[in-house]
């Protein structure tokens, strides 16, 4: 059912926990399958310098959030709102079609940590 990148990410995440000075923070959840994810960003000269998230669901959303936080560490912001989906199932060797709404969820958060800290960048200035 699950390619074996998708169990690596599952049982051994990369990027978990909080960054308490976060420059963004993005929060997404699906209310139907109970997938919330949050992801941190941290952000120098338009790079992301440092991500990290957490995730309460399933094993899917787990891998999924740790994947699209290894794709976007040292991406620019336009380079982060950019992937995909599709792109994140796909670095994970694909996922089943019912469990393809959690890499939605990943993308989704980064992009809206990525908004958060642009949204408070303009407030600063």
């Amino acid at each position: 059912m699950y390619s074996e990148k998708v169990m690596e990410h599952f049982a051994n995440p990369r990027n978990v926990g909080e960054i308490p000075d976060a420059d963004g923070v993005g929060e997404v959840g699906n209310p139907d399958c109970g997938d919330i994810m949050k992801i941190y960003i941290k952000v120098k000269d338009n790079i992301i310098e440092d991500i990290k998230f957490k995730t309460f669901g399933c094993g899917a959303a787990i891998a999924t959030s740790s994947m699209v936080t290894e794709m976007a560490k040292g991406k620019s912001l336009e380079e982060a709102l950019k992937l995909s989906n599709k792109q994140v199932a796909e670095a994970l060797g694909g996922l089943p079609p019912i469990k393809m709404h959690c890499s939605n969820l990943a993308a989704d958060a980064l992009q809206a940590a990525v908004n958060n800290f642009r949204n408070n960048e303009q407030v600063i200035k």
